[in-house]
Parts: C-alpha cells; structure tokens; sequence
C-alpha cells in the first residue's frame, strides 16, 4: 500500500491510499481522507496499523501546526481517524516517530523549531512535551535569513535524533531525557556555507549518513560514529549535471536496502540522480540522472523490497512508477502513473 500526504484544502481529500501492484507497478486508489488542510508529511506504523499526518490549525489566530492519527484497515487500506492534536505555533513540514512508539518529532520550517510530542499507549497523539527554537542565519540572504528546521531522523539505534536545519546550515544532534521528557542538545555537524540541509538517510550498515542540500543541490556524506553519535564530513558532490543551467532545488534523499545506491530528487531539473555507494569508504560514484516523468518531485520512495521507486510530483499532479535495477542502481520508468493533486510525500507499506 501507499500512503500519500499533498497540499489541500480542509474540504478536500488530501490523504490518499492506494494498492501497489509489485510486479506490474499498477496503482489503483482504495481511500481518501478529508478534512485535513495541507496533510504534506505522513509517517506510518507498519507494525501496529497506524498513520500519523501533519495538518493545519489556527493558533493563537494566526496558522499552526498539528497532527492526526488513524488506525489503518490493512486489509482494504480505509482510513479511521483516531485523534488530532495542535502542536506547534508555527506551521510543520516533517514528522516521524521512534521507534518505541514513545513520541512523534515535528519541524517548523517556518518557525525554526523542532517538537517533541508524547504518543499514548493506545497510539493516539498525546500534548507536546518539549520544544526546541533554533537562532542564527545562513550565507543565502534569500533562502537562510533564519533558521528553517526541515526534518527529523533518529540514529539508526534510536540513541540520537539529527535534525537537519536549512536556515544556518547545520544538522543538530539531540537525545531525549527520558526522565524529563525533553531534547537534550548532543552535537552540530556543520555544512559548507550556503548548502540549506533539508533530509538526511542513513547507510544501513550505520557507517555513514548523507544530506541532501535543498539552497545548493548537493549530497553531503559523513562517516557516523554510532558509539559517539557524531558525523565527520567525507565529501560532498552535486545532484545536476555540470551543463544545468536553470533554477533547481533538491527534496529527497534514500538509500537503497543493500546499501549500494543512493537516489536524490531535483525540482527542477526534475530528475532523480542516482550514486553507487563504496561500502568500504562510504563516497559516492555517479550513476545516471532520470526523469521523474513530471514536475517538482516533492519526494519520493522506495518500496520494502526495494524493486519500484515511486515519484511524488508536485506540480504535475501524479505519481510516476519506476522499476529499480538491484545490480546496476538503474531506474526504468514501468509506465505507471496515478494522478493525485499536489502529492507531496509517498509512503511505501507492506502490511504483513
């Protein structure tokens, strides 16, 4: 099943479900959900039938963020909601979860700010317990005049959350004061100048970490000390080709499950560039730049098996299918395609 968050009005639908069809890349709609303004981000419990989306609220008279939370069908994909709660002041633009099902993480692109917020036991989303305020400003006068927080990952053992700040050109490592409920601050990973991080991924081996950088088009790799909880720079190389010459920026990074490629989108280019990974050193190698068969690839992902990478269009309004070569890192467009309105973030499942 895919789960997808878009840009929408409250009356409208904005969270979709749909079947994926492995073999063929066929995609055929089972649910929609409205109710919720501009549900960009999901994030999806596998194990316990859950979907968190982010969603809209007026805070104090003026736009917040907030969550909802529904229990999933995994038979027939229909959605029930569960609760929603208003997190933050500022509206949101990422939410994930730990493992643990302790807590949701959300970001304020806007507002700077990152938040912790308590889940129940009966998976419902509980108040927000901590918040976090960047300060500071970055190189580019336009896109980093502030800080603008844009996602949150947790470490592969779930010791550290890196949160990744476009604004001042830094990834932040937290951890969580369990006693106390609250983001404790651990460590900077400083970018070059300029760079606006946006989404992180980290090697499954837990070796290595790569950031996509939103303002300059890059892919920066670290080196991870998962004992120590720190990145230490490898390199850094583009997302375009050399002979680019329009406006580009990027959206999202992953690694495929074996750990030997890495796919990032350019808006713009309109590509999804593709690396092979040297999983003894951790750098990069250039594959091929493909067409994400549409406009402003918001995101996209990779399916649990790692067969099909799915592309979210923005602009085009649709959803493009693409078969993924394991041995060469290649992608091959199957095809398919599902027009959804303004997607934003696709969510691959495998219900067991």
């Amino acid at each position: 099943m895919l789960f997808i968050g878009s840009y929408a009005e409250a009356e409208g639908p904005g969270v979709y479900v749909y079947e994926l069809q492995t073999d063929t890349g066929e995609l055929r709609q089972l649910d929609q959900v409205s109710g919720l303004k501009n549900p960009t981000f999901l994030n999806v419990d596998e194990q316990n039938h859950r979907l968190y989306s982010l969603t809209e609220a007026t805070v104090k008279g003026t736009k917040g963020g907030a969550a909802a939370s529904f229990q999933i069908d995994a038979s027939t994909g229909k959605l029930r909601e569960l609760n929603r709660e208003v997190n933050l002041e500022s509206t949101t633009c990422h939410i994930n979860r730990d493992e643990l099902n302790k807590y949701l993480v959300v970001s304020s692109y806007h507002g700077g700010t990152v938040g912790l917020v308590a889940l129940n036991t009966d998976g419902t989303i509980g108040e927000l317990v901590d918040t976090k305020q960047h300060t500071g400003h970055g190189a580019d006068p336009e896109r980093q005049d502030k800080p603008h927080v844009h996602s949150a990952f947790f470490s592969p053992d779930g010791r550290f959350l890196f949160v990744s700040d476009l604004g001042i050109d830094i990834v932040r490592a937290y951890t969580i004061n369990e006693a106390n409920r609250t983001l404790e601050f651990h460590a900077d990973t400083h970018l070059p100048p300029g760079s606006g991080p946006r989404h992180l991924a980290f090697h499954p081996s837990a070796k290595y970490a790569y950031v996509i950088n939103e303002v300059n088009s890059t892919i920066a790799a670290f080196s991870y000390n998962e004992e120590a909880g720190k990145l230490t720079a490898l390199e850094v190389v583009p997302t375009l080709p050399e002979d680019f010459q329009g406006e580009n920026t990027t959206a999202e990074i992953a690694v495929s499950k074996d750990g030997r490629y890495l796919y990032g989108s350019n808006r713009g280019h309109d590509s999804i560039v593709v690396y092979s990974i040297n999983e003894d050193s951790g750098k990069l190698t250039y594959v091929e730049h493909v067409s994400t068969e549409g406009g402003h690839p918001r995101h996209f992902a990779l399916t649990p098996d790692g067969s099909l990478l799915i592309a979210a269009n923005r602009d085009s309004n649709n959803l493009a299918v693409f078969r993924v070569n394991k041995e060469t890192g290649q992608l091959s467009f199957t095809g398919q395609t599902a027009e959804v309105s303004k997607p934003v973030c696709v969510k691959p499942v495998q219900f067991s």
